[in-house]
């Protein structure tokens, strides 16, 4: 192995001070951290371009490992397949110490094994990620180290990330309106005999031309409510709901808009307008210091007074690296969680993605999903085009 490669000093690319108070909080002493969106906060945006899609190798899995002790930045650990070294030296890992050097999840972990036994100070309490620890290396950790408490650490590391930097913040704008612009690029090429497929596939060649990768598409087309990806036909005068995850380097653009085979009548144009109206009401509780869950309240004080509440969605939630993250808005939302946030005021910097859909059982299925990012003064909306009937050109 070339010793001269084997560190790299430089500073932490995030506030450690506030990672130390929250490890504080937590009555955690070390890190091992295995989750590659939180391995790739630690490491200021890097992710290894090998493994980006796939994880599985031989007979394992790609594990990286990211060791963290508090109060102690310059002991930080990276842990990472052998062939990571090309990135080592092109010096795009910032701990002063990386072993690039592993396959596997066991030999990933003994690793982290072995750094944390030559650890300064007392480390009896250590967090992991439980739900992002494969077995196999969960029980080498435990066996080897044994004589210590292992704490889930999940909260500790999202809330690390609630409060996005600017330079994160530039990359959930681009992925936000990258997004939108392939959306309002597919709807333009719908036309009457394609199939949700074919829409799909339409989707996923546009995001990759704006250079995010596709993660999934909800699409639900005419009447029916089914948002998955199907051979239904597409037919004149079908109403088409795109519902879209687009990652740019790490972030998440997750938006909906509707498009529509023809021309709205009047009824389509109020459907989606009540949508709308929900949607600017729940903006306007955006803002520093307002409780998180004033957004939750403004959305459905709203929708409890549509004719149409029985067949309304609303919700709101965090958005950043992961789909739904801190700030936790609400237990009543898609994903189960507790509402940390609901009584804590929102801080400038942290991202939210709101959302209200009509499962009209007539008209279809009516959606707008926006991204919100929390300004010194209010809020800003990337991506905040393309929110009416968006008719496609290539009408029969």
């Amino acid at each position: 192995m070339d010793h001269a490669l084997d560190t790299i000093a430089t500073a932490a690319p995030f506030d450690t001070a506030k990672l130390d108070r929250l490890m504080d909080e937590a009555g955690l002493d070390i890190l091992i951290v295995t989750s590659r969106h939180n391995v790739q906060y630690l490491l200021g945006g890097y992710r290894f371009f090998f493994f980006d899609v796939m994880e599985a190798i031989g007979t394992s899995r790609y594990l990286p490992v990211f060791v963290y002790q508090k109060g102690h930045p310059e002991n930080s650990a990276y842990i990472g397949n052998r062939m990571e070294k090309f990135e080592q030296q092109l010096g795009r890992i910032w701990t002063p110490i990386v072993k690039a050097e592993v396959w596997g999840t066991i030999d990933a972990i003994g690793l982290a094994i072995d750094h944390v036994r030559k650890l300064a100070g007392s480390a009896r309490r250590i967090g992991i990620e439980a739900g992002f620890l494969p077995a196999a290396a969960r029980d080498h950790l435990h066996a080897g180290l044994g004589d210590v408490e292992f704490r889930e650490a999940h909260f500790t590391l999202e809330r690390l990330r609630a409060v996005k930097s600017p330079a994160e913040l530039d990359l959930i704008r681009e992925a936000s309106e990258r997004v939108v612009d392939a959306m309002m690029a597919t709807f333009k090429g719908c036309a009457p005999g394609m199939t949700k497929n074919d829409v799909v596939a339409r989707l996923r060649r546009e995001e990759h031309e704006r250079d995010l990768v596709f993660e999934y598409c909800l699409i639900a087309a005419g009447k029916s409510h089914n948002r998955a990806p199907s051979n239904q036909l597409l037919a004149e005068r079908d109403v088409i709901s795109i519902d879209s995850g687009g990652n740019y380097r790490g972030y998440i653009g997750d938006l909906s808009r509707m498009g529509i085979l023809g021309e709205p009548d009047s009824e389509l144009s109020e459907l989606l307008q009540e949508i709308e109206d929900i949607q600017q009401v729940a903006r306007r509780a955006i803002r520093p210091g307002v409780m998180g869950g004033d957004i939750i309240a403004a959305g459905e004080a709203v929708v409890g007074s549509s004719p149409h509440r029985a067949v309304l969605d609303f919700t709101a939630h965090g958005i950043g690296l992961v789909s739904h993250e801190a700030p936790r808005l609400t237990a009543t939302g898609p994903v189960p969680y507790s509402p940390y946030d609901a009584d804590r005021p929102l801080e400038r910097g942290m991202v939210i993605s709101i959302e209200t859909a009509l499962l009209h059982p007539v008209r279809g299925y009516i959606k707008l999903e926006d991204t919100l990012i929390v300004t010194e003064s209010g809020w800003e909306a990337p991506g905040d085009h393309g929110r009416g009937w968006n008719s496609s050109t290539l009408m029969a």
